[in-house]
């Protein structure tokens, strides 16, 4: 009995206790709730804000779309706001710098040669929202296949701007010849408007890498140089002939004003020695005739008389008789007086 009523008085006790509790539950257990309330609200905006909040790097853009569309272009690194998916979504393109090349290309110059040429093309993905969502749109923001679209524009902008450059203007061993600058700005005017304006792409530089001759070319191009050079060392023949004639002409002419010359003087200083010798006749007859007449007849035989001559004649006949009779000076001058 004692053990009952212990047991009710326990159960009593116990009972009051809980009546006590009941009081207070409906406080606490507001609160709690409360506070996980306000604990899962504060987690769900966190979420929330971690959903929404975006990052922009340097060197990329974000391209938001709702739905699929895009609806804007985030270009400025640093945090941003979007609507959580599924209803936005967050694209990132990448607007880094890369080298595309054309890979080598055997195109034909305007003397109609092959020449094997490879460029390069230094590009990006031009930083306005067109043309981010352009690059996106034309090539689904796949760099490699921009490249490889690039690669298509580099080859046919090859071929045509090549038939615009003879060979020697691209290939020369005189670099004061060589156009390759010109070649290069023919180029990039060719395909950096279209690029921008299909793909969103900003051709930033061009170059060329590697510029050689194909075998036949190069045969061809030594078959070109030697003629020249025959060319040029017929001509340089031609000139020689052309001067040494002009050189012959001249001392032939030299010559024959030298030898008129020389006939004019010699005619002339003949003239002189007749005019002298005649005057010198003159004087010796003047002087004394008969000495004069001895020696004229000495004179006609030396020129009649050599040692060959046989003569078979009158000697008492002038002028033999001087042979005879000898020089009859003495006589004509005794008989005189």
């Amino acid at each position: 009995m004692s053990h009952s009523h212990s047991h009710g008085h326990h159960h009593h006790h116990h009972g009051h206790g809980c009546g006590h509790d009941r009081s207070s539950a409906p406080e606490g257990s507001k609160k709690g709730i409360w506070k996980r309330i306000t604990a899962a609200a504060v987690l769900v905006l966190i979420l929330l804000a971690a959903a929404s909040l975006v990052q922009v790097r340097s060197g990329e853009a974000l391209v938001i779309t709702r739905f699929g569309k895009p609806v804007r272009v985030l270009l400025e690194p640093g945090l941003a706001w979007r609507i959580p998916a599924p209803f936005e979504t967050a694209t990132v393109v990448d607007l880094r710098l890369r080298t595309t090349s054309s890979g080598l290309q055997d195109v034909g110059t305007r003397d109609g040669l092959r020449i094997i040429v490879q460029s390069y093309a230094v590009w990006e993905v031009d930083n306005t929202p067109e043309h981010v969502q352009r690059f996106m749109r034309a090539v689904q923001n796949q760099p490699d296949e921009a490249a490889r679209q690039i690669r298509t524009y580099l080859g046919s902008a090859l071929e045509t701007t090549a038939s615009g450059f003879t060979l020697s203007q691209l290939v020369n061993t005189d670099g004061k010849q060589v156009q390759l600058a010109q070649f290069e700005s023919h180029l990039q005017q060719q395909i950096s408007q279209p690029l921008l304006q299909s793909y969103g792409i900003r051709l930033v530089q061009m170059g060329t890498e590697r510029l050689t001759l194909p075998a036949v070319t190069l045969n061809a191009t030594v078959d070109r140089m030697r003629a020249e050079r025959e060319t040029i060392a017929i001509e340089r023949t031609a000139e020689g002939k052309r001067a040494a004639a002009e050189i012959r002409s001249a001392a032939d002419r030299d010559a024959r004003i030298t030898e008129a010359q020389a006939s004019v003087k010699a005619a002339d200083i003949e003239a002189q020695a007749q005019v002298q010798t005649a005057s010198i006749y003159g004087k010796a007859y003047a002087s004394a005739p008969q000495l004069y007449s001895l020696l004229r007849q000495i004179d006609a035989l030396s020129g009649m008389v050599n040692a060959q001559t046989r003569l078979v004649l009158r000697t008492d006949a002038k002028p033999f008789s001087l042979l005879v009779d000898g020089p009859q000076m003495d006589k004509a001058t005794d008989k005189k007086p």
